[in-house]
């Protein structure tokens, strides 16, 4: 057997979670250590793995590892990873250690069990991107919901219950939905193939649904990923979330967990229901340029900062569901790095914003004013997050943006326009944000906040130079994601369109 790499990178978080859950009289490490420590590991064996990862493979996984799970049901805990997943496990693995040490007080007496959550929810992000089983993909879907709703409820602002209770509420509609396609899934391929599986690539290859079932069963499981991504109009519970959120916690979930959504479409949807896929996507690009728009002008409107990041992030994933859904090479992967560039732009405004909002334990924007004479470093480096938001040329998410806004437009050209409108919104709704906050007149609480000091300028550094770095060098998420990529396109039949060449005709 290969060396179980991946399994490795799963039980590093889980088990020092495990430590967080045990006595502190039996641990020789501090809190803050395990947790960092074993973040920084992680990160370590994903590097090693990205190092080793063969990006000229056709291969449709690499570094397998499978154990019968409930052999009588065809249930498998397999694991395996391809080029998008790469991608996601390595933003988990970043953004994790960088949240520890950002929100070293967010969890301020019981900072045992805040880190604890955020160890479990870096857990099963890792698990939910490595399942090649069905099976193990929902639980791991479903078990992620519960370190969120606790961190919410147990850390978050004075309206934490409530918008603890409707987060469940919409993860477990969501859930249950999928849960009812799974089963279905599970009778037809017994029904077809003369045995019951839930491996994904034996789905992938070997089941040829009638097109009713299919359609009910995409129509299944895309409910859940658009409630997770989440998608317009479904999208109500993760303003309400962030608001009441840690900031710390809204970055594990919005630029890590949410991307189980989009991950789920391309991951799953694509290559089990390729012909629903095909069906339904003029109405769901539909649905996303909508959400686009709407994102970005609820946004403009907001008036808790972290309110606003929420709808921006509503806005983003629009964009990330027209690439998938564009079905063009070019916009599947600016998806994938818009999926990367979306994650760090997060982490930069929740923790840089985060900073601010715990000295004055407040959120709305009308606390704050003429802050660069007394935070100039957090000035400039909320500005900076806020251009990689509205993908300013030079950062990440400008690479993604018209990389998925030229695949769209192949296919879906007026779509494609009207999404083209909310680069102007980005800007009037994040500029405007920062003249509110940063410039203008001082508010007489704004000579009391404290500047970022040289940890915490060091912590933010890295989400900076890797938005910069995939701005002006995005080929190494190219490179590992190209070939899973042209897989998925496989697997639902489609290819890139043809350029339309004009002859010239002499005369």
């Amino acid at each position: 057997m290969n060396f179980p790499w991946l399994l490795i990178i799963l039980l590093i978080p889980l088990i020092a979670s495990v430590l967080l859950f045990i006595p502190k009289k039996y641990v020789i490490f501090k809190d803050q250590q395990i947790a960092l420590y074993s973040s920084l590991i992680t990160l370590l064996f994903v590097i090693v793995v990205a190092l080793q990862f063969d990006t000229s493979s056709n291969a449709a996984t690499q570094f397998d590892i499978s154990f019968d799970w409930i052999p009588v049901f065809g249930i498998s805990f397999h694991l395996g990873l391809t080029g998008i997943s790469l991608v996601l496990i390595a933003l988990t693995a970043v953004l994790t250690p960088i949240v520890i040490l950002a929100t070293e007080h967010e969890g301020q007496k019981k900072n045992r069990e805040f880190l604890m959550w955020i160890l479990l929810i870096e857990a099963s992000a890792l698990a939910v991107f490595l399942a090649r089983d069905l099976f193990l993909f929902y639980v791991v879907f479903e078990a992620m919901l519960v370190p969120i709703f606790f961190l919410v409820g147990r850390f978050g602002g004075p309206r934490k219950n409530a918008a603890a209770l409707k987060f469940i509420l919409f993860g477990l509609a969501g859930g249950l939905v999928m849960l009812a396609a799974l089963i279905w899934l599970y009778f037809a391929a017994a029904t077809q193939l003369g045995r019951g599986t839930f491996s994904i690539s034996a789905l992938s290859n070997e089941l040829n649904l009638d097109i009713w079932t299919e359609r009910w069963l995409f129509l299944g499981f895309f409910f859940a990923f658009a409630l997770k991504a989440p998608m317009v109009p479904g999208h109500t519970w993760l303003p309400d979330t962030a608001e009441q959120a840690t900031p710390g916690t809204s970055t594990m979930l919005i630029g890590i967990l949410d991307k189980v959504g989009t991950y789920g479409m391309l991951a799953i949807l694509l290559p089990i229901f390729p012909n629903a896929s095909k069906e339904f996507a003029p109405a769901i690009i539909g649905f996303a340029v909508f959400g686009v728009i709407y994102g970005a002008l609820i946004a403009i409107a907001q008036k808790d900062m972290k309110r606003t990041f929420a709808y921006i992030s509503i806005s983003h994933f629009g964009f990330i569901v027209m690439g998938i859904f564009s079905f063009t090479s070019i916009g599947m992967i600016g998806s994938t790095i818009y999926m990367v560039a979306h994650g760090l732009s997060t982490a930069g405004l929740f923790l840089t914003a985060g900073y601010l909002i715990r000295q004055k334990d407040n959120s709305l924007i009308q606390n704050f004013g003429g802050l660069t004479k007394a935070a100039p470093v957090m000035t400039g480096l909320f500005l900076v997050a806020g251009l990689a938001s509205i993908a300013l040329p030079g950062m990440a998410g400008f690479v993604a943006e018209f990389m998925v806004l030229t695949g769209t437009f192949q296919v879906y050209k007026i779509p494609a326009i009207i999404a083209t409108l909310a680069i102007v919104l980005a800007a009037i709704y994040m500029l405007w944000l920062y003249q509110r906050v940063f410039t203008g007149n001082e508010n007489k609480d704004s000579k009391n906040i404290v500047d970022l000091n040289k940890k915490q300028i060091l912590i933010l550094s890295p989400i900076v130079v890797l938005t910069v770095l995939f701005g002006f060098y995005p080929t190494p998420i190219i490179k590992i994601a190209e070939t899973s990529i042209a897989n998925t396109m496989t697997y639902v039949g489609v290819t890139d369109p043809q350029p339309i060449i004009e002859k010239v005709v002499s005369k």
